[in-house]
């Protein structure tokens, strides 16, 4: 039976039913998802009675899983999935999901496991559409742009705003210090698309200076995170939300107090970028082995 895909919004984000994410999927399906997933962005399913083994097995359909992250650790027993849970700190800013590394995550499962009874919405983004959207001297301008990504990015919060806590989670986040250029427009290696490829963790543009590289970044930014480029999804028990870590953004809005919020992620590895020149991303500082192996690029891309 084929899968409903229903449209949330009209350039990002679709429901699909009709699967069962607990019992193995066939080929068909997993190529009806992909290929969702490559119109959509992002994909909400329902995921009830889903475990972390059932969610592992389900992101394995589209490749190798990595582990949980390069310095955060793991939830016990299950070395691929990552606890995105509000007491070990709120991601309430832009950001695609490791970018630091040479090759980012090409897909991002999130899975809910305790849902605040408001708020605690995650936001995501299209940055194929925002590249669309820029004027056509700014696309060229991007075209030709590299960035540095880090996890040791400029915190908004200065260090004696912070407790204990939250010092000893950035000492663990950067406990190894990754520094990567990226493209600042990434091809997608399925469809040939052209997507802004920023976010939190891109620090600087190569070749100038930290002033300048901040207005080119917070310009292009502003195309991203326009709000008709935008999914605000209100997380329900039981969900998943698969979303393409290549082509978008996202945001944990901390808009529920002081109330417990955990989801589990689990990512597939990924190629290393290509740009509009079509050369690829290197690393400069860190080696992110023990995270993820490279991901090959697909076959015709």
């Amino acid at each position: 039976m084929s899968l409903k895909i229903t449209k949330v919004t009209a350039r990002i984000g679709a429901r699909v039913s009709g699967v069962d994410l607990t019992r193995p999927l066939s080929d068909e399906q997993v190529a009806e998802i992909r290929e969702a997933l490559n119109v959509h962005k992002a994909l909400v399913f329902d995921a009830t009675g889903l475990d972390d083994a059932g969610q592992e097995a389900f992101l394995s359909r589209f490749g190798e899983l990595t582990t949980a992250h390069p310095t955060v650790p793991a939830v016990e027993g299950a070395p691929n999935v990552l606890p995105v849970d509000s007491e070990r700190g709120r991601s309430n800013h832009w950001h695609t999901d490791v970018t630091f590394v040479v090759n980012p995550p090409q897909v991002t499962s999130l899975r809910s496991i305790t849902i605040p009874p408001y708020g605690g919405e995650t936001l995501i983004a299209n940055a194929a559409a925002a590249y669309r959207d820029l004027p056509e001297p700014l696309r060229r301008l991007a075209d030709t742009l590299w960035a540095e990504h880090t996890n040791d990015y400029d915190y908004a919060v200065p260090d004696e705003a912070i407790d204990e806590a939250e010092a000893a989670r950035r000492a663990q986040f950067t406990s190894i210090r990754y520094r990567t250029a990226h493209p600042v427009v990434r091809v997608h290696p399925l469809t040939g698309e052209r997507g802004l490829f920023i976010g939190g963790f891109a620090q600087r543009i190569v070749g100038l200076s930290a002033g300048e590289s901040r207005k080119i970044l917070e310009l292009l930014q502003a195309y991203v995170t326009r709000p008709e480029n935008v999914l605000r999804h209100r997380w329900s028990e039981n969900e998943l939300v698969l979303f393409d870590n290549r082509i978008t953004q996202h945001y944990a809005i901390d808009n529920y107090d002081d109330l417990p919020r955990r989801l589990h992620r689990v990512t597939v590895a990924g190629e290393v970028p290509v740009g509009a020149d079509g050369k690829q991303s290197w690393a400069i500082e860190g080696d992110a082995s023990h995270y993820t192996a490279v991901a090959p690029v697909p076959v015709g891309a």
